[in-house]
């Protein structure tokens, strides 16, 4: 069995988006995360990396060159569905909701309390992408575990 790499985070999810730019202002304002590299040329996002704690996603522009480029495709070809998406463990989640509603997030499934512990939403950026942020910490430890 291959053994994970000694980092801090050792999933980090990737999207695509075809205003890469915008997008990585829009998700630093609506979801507070912070520019950690962003390479581009032009309009054209190569790679970018956001950080929220010790969190990260990774994104770029969209594209159809190369191999990974033709099996991507955005939500919005698929009728608005997603097949994955991120979960983001926040402090409060009704501070995170009150500052996503204000940028313009489209809630799908509005805030509330889980069954499972915490408390949470999930929502959709200007591009389609699914998200869910929410204060349940599936790294503490659980009374029913």
């Amino acid at each position: 069995m291959s053994q994970p790499a000694n980092t801090t985070s050792t999933i980090i999810p990737c999207l695509r988006y075809r205003n890469a730019l915008a997008m990585i202002d829009w998700l630093c304002e609506a979801f507070g995360f912070q520019k950690n590299a962003v390479y581009a040329d032009g309009d054209t996002v190569h790679h970018a990396q956001l950080v929220y704690g010790n969190g990260m996603v990774m994104l770029g522009s969209t594209s159809n060159a190369g191999e990974w480029g033709k099996a991507i495709v955005q939500p919005d070809e698929i009728g608005g569905r997603e097949t994955q998406s991120a979960c983001v463990v926040v402090a409060d989640a009704d501070a995170h909701y009150a500052r996503a509603v204000a940028a313009g997030a489209t809630i799908v499934i509005d805030i509330a309390d889980q069954p499972y512990g915490g408390r949470g939403y999930a929502c959709k950026d200007p591009e389609g992408h699914y998200w869910w942020f929410g204060s349940y910490d599936p790294w503490a430890e659980h009374a029913d575990a």
